[in-house]
């Protein structure tokens, strides 16, 4: 169900962001908690993520300052930052320590998005992305379980296995998954070493 603007600013200026990348030819998609919104998710957070390459950033702050957001260069390194009033958007160009690169954004759906269309992050690589957050100073299982258990006949299991196997805290997550019965870890591990 469409989340009404007036209720949720972000979703009106999300609209408008990918309306003028979209116009200005910069190739992104839309990641985050829109993009599982996008999916048929639950989740919608504080702000609004797309993924682009690190070559488009300055094209990216170019061309939404001209139609009146703020940009911002932050030290992080992997992301630029525009403001639609107090609207943040992460415009994400290394997610993870995985650089954007055209395949990533190929691995995508069009989704009307409030009947918006735009390219989404495929489901598996949002839930690969959301695992591999985790770490020993930040790991909040609470935030992927909605995540897996609202897009689960989306993903990928046993490539999230693959992709993530470096991570003991993805693991950790995926056995938790799996007593929880969102996916079979059996199943899924004897996929991923099978390909």
């Amino acid at each position: 169900m469409a989340v009404s603007e007036d209720r949720q600013p972000l979703i009106a200026t999300l609209k408008r962001a990918a309306y003028h990348l979209k116009d200005s030819g910069i190739p992104f998609c839309l990641a985050g908690s829109f993009a599982v919104y996008a999916r048929g998710g639950e989740s919608v957070d504080h702000d609004i993520d797309f993924l682009i390459k690190a070559e488009d950033a300055e094209r990216v702050l170019t061309a939404l300052s001209e139609v009146g957001f703020r940009g911002e260069v932050p030290p992080e390194g992997w992301l630029v930052k525009a403001f639609d009033e107090d609207n943040l958007i992460d415009f994400i160009f290394c997610p993870v320590q995985r650089p954007v690169t055209d395949a990533t954004l190929a691995d995508t759906d069009v989704i009307a998005v409030n009947a918006c269309h735009m390219p989404v992050l495929s489901a598996t690589e949002l839930m690969i992305h959301k695992v591999l957050t985790w770490s020993a100073h930040y790991c909040d299982y609470a935030r992927g379980l909605p995540v897996a258990r609202s897009l689960r006949e989306q993903i990928d299991w046993p490539r999230v296995y693959r992709e993530t196997a470096h991570s003991p805290y993805a693991h950790a997550f995926l056995f938790l998954i799996d007593r929880l019965g969102v996916m079979s870890l059996d199943e899924t591990s004897a996929l991923a070493d099978s390909l």
